[in-house]
């Protein structure tokens, strides 16, 4: 279970027993108000900050100091929460009962950890103008990248149009178009601004707790801090379903279609949730997957998510391009079908199982575990352990499934197609 405490405003402390693993764990999570004109800087950060940081300012001395602590893996990574983003450092190695020479590596893990987060490399106050030019360079070729992944792109395409110009819609890797102007000097403004105002939460798993608590109480102490208020949830109203298309070269059309559930979501209706999206498109047992795959044919793959912070839920497949819009229609049926008709016992329990199996194994790794609490710490309201929600599972009903499914509106259908051949008439 969970231990969570407040060091300061903004600033908590989140301890997870981790006895059964031989390695320990130390994440720090700043969760920001996302921005669109600092989306960029803010996609850049993290790529920046993996080079190294002002005690081991150079990327292979930083290899060799993780490789000389048993292979230790660090990882500074963003992502997007809603309306918010959220810039996370991990380090990972053995514990200290292990080390052969009694080493005291969680205080190592925990140097390099923090030192990344609060003690960047500068030069002259500010971003390694040579790392900052290096990784735009890479961003460049990954944002250039995202069309050669027709099913990504399609579903990017999609969540554009959907969420328009709603803070929820910022992009995660930033705006291609934007990239020139992101200099150091606002690299490192960006940077200051999360520290300012970022609710950091301090995961440490099998770590010694003492030295974690220490050290983020060291490195807070000369950071004028004024932490952000941040909205859990929000959601997309209802509209007239608008449909998109872009034709390509390519064989395999794709096609996302983005529903609102029209409010925000709750935590206690999460697993309602869950269950209705494996009932309808999450599992191999589903109406998507049996009927619209496997029976009808009109799909290579058809699945269905849901995202609780959103409140949006979306369907994407591959498809013949012929087929499209029959596998459109196939999917509105099979959810009408839900909401209107009878949902049998078996597909209700087959879902269930799946999904309980999958709740049985989040304590199977350091990060699965990690991943659960940050996402019940994200979403507000009580922290259950995956047993408490195994068991809020076992509640839900047909009927729960069925009013859930019943909100849901479609908004936005976005087809990604080969190009129409010319007609040849005489």
């Amino acid at each position: 279970m969970l231990q969570r405490e407040c060091l300061a405003p903004g600033v908590h402390l989140n301890c997870i027993p981790a006895d059964k693993f031989n390695r320990c764990r130390i994440s720090l999570h700043f969760r920001f108000p996302a921005s669109r004109e600092k989306a960029t800087d803010q996609a850049l950060l993290p790529l920046v900050m993996d080079r190294g940081y002002a005690a081991c300012p150079d990327m292979t001395q930083l290899s060799r100091k993780l490789a000389r602590l048993y292979g230790a893996a660090l990882s500074v990574e963003t992502s997007m929460q809603g309306a918010s983003r959220v810039l996370s450092v991990s380090i990972t190695g053995i514990k200290d009962q292990f080390a052969l020479n009694g080493e005291a590596l969680t205080a190592e893990y925990a140097a390099i950890a923090f030192g990344v987060a609060f003690e960047p490399y500068f030069e002259n106050g500010l971003f390694s103008r040579e790392a900052v030019e290096i990784e735009k360079t890479t961003l460049t070729r990954q944002l250039e990248s995202e069309i050669n992944d027709k099913r990504l792109y399609c579903v990017r395409q999609a969540r554009r149009k959907f969420f328009g110009d709603s803070p929820a819609g910022i992009e995660r890797d930033g705006y291609l178009a934007d990239l020139p102007a992101v200099t150091c000097e606002s690299l490192t403004a960006a940077y200051h601004e999360m520290l300012r105002t970022a609710q950091l939460d301090v995961i440490c798993l099998g770590a010694d707790e003492g030295v974690v608590r220490r050290m983020t109480l060291e490195k807070l102490a000369n950071i004028q801090r004024e932490p952000a208020q941040l909205e859990n949830y929000l959601y997309m109203p209802a509209q007239p379903t608008e449909h998109f298309r872009e034709e390509m070269d390519l064989v395999q059309a794709k096609l996302c279609m983005m529903f609102t559930w029209n409010q925000c979501a709750k935590p206690e209706q999460l697993n309602a949730f869950r269950l209705a999206m494996s009932v309808f498109g999450g599992s191999a047992t589903s109406r998507l997957f049996l009927n619209v795959r496997e029976k009808q044919s009109l799909c290579y793959y058809c699945a269905s998510r849901f995202a609780s912070p959103t409140a949006f839920m979306m369907v994407d497949s591959g498809v013949e391009p012929a087929n499209a819009e029959k596998a459109e229609q196939a999917i509105l049926k099979e959810l009408n079908d839900l909401v209107n008709g009878p949902i049998t016992e078996e597909e209700l329990e087959n879902s269930r199982r799946g999904l309980l199996s999958g709740l049985t194994s989040v304590g199977d790794s350091l990060a699965g575990l990690e991943n659960w609490y940050y996402n019940e710490i994200l979403r507000g309201g009580a922290i259950n352990t995956p047993e408490q929600a195994a068991d809020q599972l076992k509640q839900v009903t047909a009927e729960d499934v069925r009013q859930i499914l019943a909100g849901f509106r479609y908004s936005v259908g976005y087809l990604v197609t080969k190009k129409e051949e010319p007609s040849h008439a005489e």
